[in-house]
């Protein structure tokens, strides 16, 4: 097969793997404007703004919603904090049972969502802790922190060391040259970390199902008005999340590309300084 033919082919092919896959998002958010004549929002009856306008109008939503943001903002931030360091000690430092630990880090990720979250049940009613927000945090947090150390794994095994040692040969502490050498270094992935972890939380639903006890999220409120009807302000704030976080991830990608442009400029003179026959 021609070379032309065979990309026109891959292009194509991509093209529909992306349109499949952001058919029901469209959907949904189409679906936010529909004004529905009955309670189900499956048929387009006509165009309104009225559910944008209240999208907290319908009784315990609102209480969901903020749940929700409020238990992925919490675990988010945990599992940034402990993954980060995590990953710091297992690619930085041998120590006793550093296999063990890499490895029960990969175990919730290839653990099916419903013996997480069956197990987890099991431990809080054997130590007679009341499921309910906090249970949710700590389960949230579980899980999220196995993607934060994978992803920060992966960007401090690509990070050159010698820029730490260069710090700690001007005099700079350990918690200096993380703070002014590492930690920029590894902030790409720390956003990257924090979004993946954000966006999980508040998807989930088999692990919260079990641990939220008397506890409404999101993702448990539409399972439970999905027998009734969900409601099109669903539609709207699904929506509104969805941008945020493409927003968000827009921010990130464009912060590392300015970054990487400026490092780009600033390396260059000095490569330049150091090979003067370039400069000819």
């Amino acid at each position: 097969m021609k070379r032309p033919v065979r990309d026109w082919l891959l292009g194509l092919w991509s093209v529909a793997a992306l349109v499949y896959l952001f058919i029901p998002i469209v959907v949904v958010a189409a679906f936010s404007f529909n004004d529905p004549a009955g309670r189900f929002n499956l048929e387009w009856a006509g165009f309104t703004l009225e559910h944008w306008q209240r999208p907290f109008a319908v009784e315990g939503l609102g209480t969901a919603f903020r749940n929700s943001l409020l238990i992925a903002a919490i675990s988010t931030a945990l599992a940034v904090l402990l993954g980060t360091f995590m990953a710091l000690a297992l690619v930085r430092y041998r120590f006793v049972g550093r296999g063990p630990t890499d490895f029960f880090v990969f175990l919730p990720l290839a653990t099916p969502e419903v013996v997480l979250g069956a197990a987890l049940l099991g431990l809080f009613i054997t130590m007679g802790v009341a499921t309910g927000f906090v249970t949710v945090v700590i389960a949230h947090t579980m899980f999220n922190v196995a993607y934060v150390v994978v992803t920060i794994k992966a960007r401090l095994q690509g990070m050159d060391t010698h820029l730490e040692e260069a710090a700690a040969d001007l005099g700079a502490n350990e918690w200096t040259a993380f703070r002014k050498v590492t930690l920029p270094l590894i902030a790409p992935g720390l956003a990257a970390a924090a979004l993946l972890s954000f966006a999980l939380s508040v998807d989930d639903f088999v692990i919260t199902n079990f641990t939220a006890g008397q506890t409404s999220t999101f993702p448990l409120f539409i399972y439970g008005a999905a027998r009734q009807g969900v409601p099109p302000q669903v539609n709207v704030l699904a929506t509104i999340l969805l941008l945020a976080v493409l927003g968000l991830m827009a921010l990130n990608v464009l912060a590392q590309r300015r970054r990487a442009r400026a490092d780009g400029a600033a390396v260059e003179p000095a490569r330049i300084a150091v090979q003067p026959g370039l400069a000819q």
